[in-house]
């Protein structure tokens, strides 16, 4: 990162935010929303559909909902802060490839789609923000590795970003 353009810095921090803030408002909604639950969107998987509906079964929904929500919530809030990316970004991906799987009749996700839609591109940027430390451009990453805590296990600065 160290030879990145101050432009390529500020579009790299622009794309984490607005990701950032797209994710947030997505789980904060469904947080604020009693109504809300992913029964639905589960229920109607057409791939994987005995996991997705193991998914739906009323005692395991309410984690599905929670993980859900908050996964959200706290992956705008990772990103938007910038504090760790590395970490909020593949569990991200992988709760993209959990919404892209049940939707996707091949080649066709949706019927604006083939085989690239949203959800595909979302995982490309999270795990391209894994991969450069994005948090660390314009980020808190830089100053969380700083802490005695990072120096004591150095694992965790690795994990975090």
């Amino acid at each position: 990162m160290k030879n990145m353009t101050s432009f390529q810095k500020i579009s790299l921090a622009l794309l984490r935010v607005s990701l950032g803030w797209f994710m947030f408002y997505a789980g904060v909604t469904k947080v604020l929303d009693p109504a809300w639950s992913a029964g639905g969107y589960l229920k109607g998987a057409k791939n994987l559909a005995g996991f997705y509906q193991w998914l739906a079964n009323p005692d395991i929904l309410p984690a599905v909902n929670f993980i859900n929500e908050w996964g959200l919530a706290l992956l705008g809030v990772s990103l938007i802060l910038g504090i760790a990316v590395r970490l909020s970004s593949v569990l991200g991906a992988i709760l993209m490839l959990l919404y892209y799987i049940p939707i996707l009749d091949f080649p066709y996700p949706n019927a604006h789609a083939y085989i690239v839609d949203e959800h595909i591109i979302y995982i490309f940027v999270l795990l391209f923000f894994a991969a450069s430390r994005a948090g660390r451009i314009y980020g808190l990453e830089k100053w969380c590795a700083s802490l005695p805590i990072c120096s004591k296990f150095p694992w965790l600065r690795n994990l975090l970003g």
